[in-house]
């Protein structure tokens, strides 16, 4: 049994994608930062896919290095062999959308990182743990690549390992063109097609446009060309058609390219054509290498690749295995998948970079109520920003004291006077939410006004976007509208922003409840379109957890879970409500605020305990809720 579906081998880059479409890219005002590099798009798009999938490359000891395989590592690509090379930068690809078919697009390669790859960056060991070994045209290009490619293919015919090279014909990287010509697909030269032909003897399978058949085979007839490389190998060819699908030949060429057998394509909109054989090559990937059938190899990698062009980017449009799924069942009602809601919360769950199985959440994101804590206490509002500075330090020493994983420290945290405690933990892997709601605010409004899309804008995608709303399904109709409206905003700002939500629901005091009501506005907020990542909810008994977890496996089965909030309770009658609430899956965790900092924050302001003091018994606090949370769940 191999441990790995496939091993990646090539290109790993930085794409940086213009915003503005339809424009030159001289034009372009601000950029798209994406994982690149057709091997690397492959890793990630066919591990999306559900294989096992590993890479090997190099990249630099630095920034862009450590983005490239921190986002093959986010979904599950074995890293191992991603080698950090101290000598070169990892390459970068500058590019942009002016229309269906012109993509200005410059390469910045000139010794970067993956073309320094090397033998000794892999084992005969490692190749053969893998039941296939893809290569990319590129890296043939080179002595260095060709010379670390061969005996790559080496150690996979020795161990067993089917060799399955793209050819990925770029003329720019074989020396044919200008530096500044990365747009072109082909230009002849026989040299490179005598080159190639060296490998192709040793393939299983071969992949290609007619362009890259056309380089492969020495000819810009296409028949020719497949005649050509038949006679050199016995690969199966996948032959890509654009739109109209591809075709599959595993025996003798036909004399005519209307003999052809076509599988056909998903008609699709195109916003543009990057990145399409890399998706195509991952759902061929994903049939292939589990012993399903050609043809329906064919129909994933032609579904995968038609996502792909209706989207912005490569890797990041490639779909995840439920998306390419929900795809192909009704690919015959999505004519713009862009545009389908399903088909894009589906994918924009699928890109979620860490699982969190639980959250141990401190909230101190109150602005109000610490301003009049400040204000009251006679200190000026700057204090609060000591105070947020402080509370982090709590956290350490709470990580320090209970050995806790820290992807389930969950912080909620605002910009107004947490600035500089969030800008302090930008390298953390919690779990962090920041409030856009004014505080009290009902109808909600939100905080400083404006466009929320474009607040949103400079948010690390790593903030979890948190709103509160005061909301009651028995609300008046008028008031109703007009809190729906605004989340009705949130959310789709959120989608376009790629920035995950948490909807926190407090029930008015006036209105009455019972154990319907929060399930009730659940299925009212999910009727209207909106799926938050995260729920945030009051204590509920048991009869009520159960009707929420219902409601939100029947709306979105793919939501991270609920959060427990404190509402300002005592110590006692928090944990109390962990009990009915750490007995449903749903449920993961809590964020709880002035139950844990309020008094001693009071204390502080007061000026009656010391920073350390105030540490350490917000600490208490915060460790005492998660041994309770503990204790309950491990029941």
């Amino acid at each position: 049994m191999k441990a790995l579906d496939v091993i990646c081998l090539g290109r790993a880059a930085v794409d940086l994608y213009g915003q503005q479409i339809g424009s030159t890219l001289e034009g372009m005002g601000s950029f798209a930062k994406y994982l690149g590099g057709s091997s690397a798009n492959i890793a990630y798009g066919s591990s999306k896919l559900g294989l096992k999938s590993a890479m090997i490359c190099r990249v630099g000891d630095e920034h862009m290095g450590r983005f490239v395989r921190n986002e093959l590592a986010s979904v599950g690509v074995d890293v191992s062999h991603v080698v950090t090379d101290k000598d070169r930068l990892t390459a970068l690809v500058v590019l942009g959308i002016q229309n269906k078919d012109t993509f200005p697009l410059i390469f910045y390669r000139n010794d970067c990182a993956d073309m320094a790859v090397d033998i000794k960056d892999f084992s005969a060991e490692f190749i053969a743990s893998s039941k296939a070994l893809l290569i990319t045209g590129t890296h043939f290009s080179s002595d260095n690549t060709y010379k670390t490619s061969m005996k790559a293919i080496e150690y996979a015919k020795a161990g067993g390992t089917q060799v399955i090279v793209d050819i990925d014909y770029r003329p720019v990287l074989w020396g044919l063109t200008g530096l500044g010509d990365g747009e072109s697909r082909f230009i002849a030269s026989a040299d490179v097609s005598k080159h190639i032909q060296t490998i192709l003897p040793s393939c299983d399978v071969i992949v290609g446009t007619e362009e890259e058949i056309h380089i492969a085979g020495g000819s810009e007839d296409t028949v020719t060309s497949l005649k050509k490389i038949r006679k050199l190998s016995d690969a199966i060819i996948v032959l890509k058609l654009g739109p109209i699908g591809c075709t599959i030949i595993s025996s003798d060429i036909p004399n005519s390219s209307g003999d052809f057998e076509v599988i056909k394509g998903n008609k699709v909109d195109i916003l543009n054509v990057l990145g399409a054989g890399d998706a195509f090559m991952s759902g061929f990937l994903r049939g292939y290498l589990r012993n399903e059938s050609l043809e329906k190899s064919a129909n994933y990698a032609n579904a995968s690749g038609a996502l792909v062009v209706s989207r912005h980017g490569c890797a990041p449009a490639i779909p995840g295995e439920q998306e390419l799924f929900y795809y192909l069942d009704n690919a015959h009602n999505i004519p713009d998948p862009s545009q389908d809601k399903e088909l894009n919360h589906l994918h924009r769950v699928s890109s979620r970079s860490i699982a969190r199985s639980e959250i141990f959440g401190f909230a101190f994101d109150h602005r109000k109520q610490l301003y009049d804590l400040a204000i009251n206490c006679g200190e000026s509002p700057k204090r609060v920003v000591k105070l947020k500075n402080l509370f982090l330090n709590s956290i350490e020493e709470t990580i320090k004291r209970s050995n806790i994983d820290e992807n389930s420290v969950g912080v909620l945290i605002d910009d107004t006077y947490g600035e500089e405690a969030l800008h302090s933990i930008a390298e953390k892997s919690w779990w962090i939410g920041r409030p856009v709601e004014l505080p009290g605010s009902c109808p909600l409004e939100f905080e400083g006004g404006g466009s929320i899309g474009s607040k949103l804008q400079s948010w690390p995608l790593s903030h979890v976007v948190k709103c509160l709303m005061f909301y009651h399904i028995n609300d008046p109709i008028e008031l109703r509208l007009k809190q729906e409206s605004k989340i009705i905003e949130l959310n789709s700002a959120c989608i376009q922003s790629g920035h995950q939500l948490l909807l926190e629901i407090i029930l008015p005091g006036d209105l009455e409840e019972d154990e319907s009501t929060i399930p009730q506005i659940l299925n009212r907020l999910y009727g209207l379109g909106i799926k938050p990542d995260w729920w945030k909810l009051p204590a509920l008994k048991d009869k009520s957890w159960e009707q929420v977890s219902d409601v939100i496996l029947q709306n979105d089965a793919l939501c991270e879970g609920v959060l427990l909030l404190g509402q300002s309770a005592s110590m006692d009658a928090v944990k109390s409500s962990f009990e009915d609430a750490s007995k449903h899956k749903i449920c993961k965790g809590f964020t709880v605020g002035r139950t844990i900092f309020y008094e001693p924050a009071k204390q502080w302001m007061e000026k009656k305990i010391s920073d350390q003091e105030l540490i350490d018994l917000v600490s208490n606090n915060y460790i005492e809720l998660i041994k309770s949370w503990k204790k309950y769940r491990e029941e």
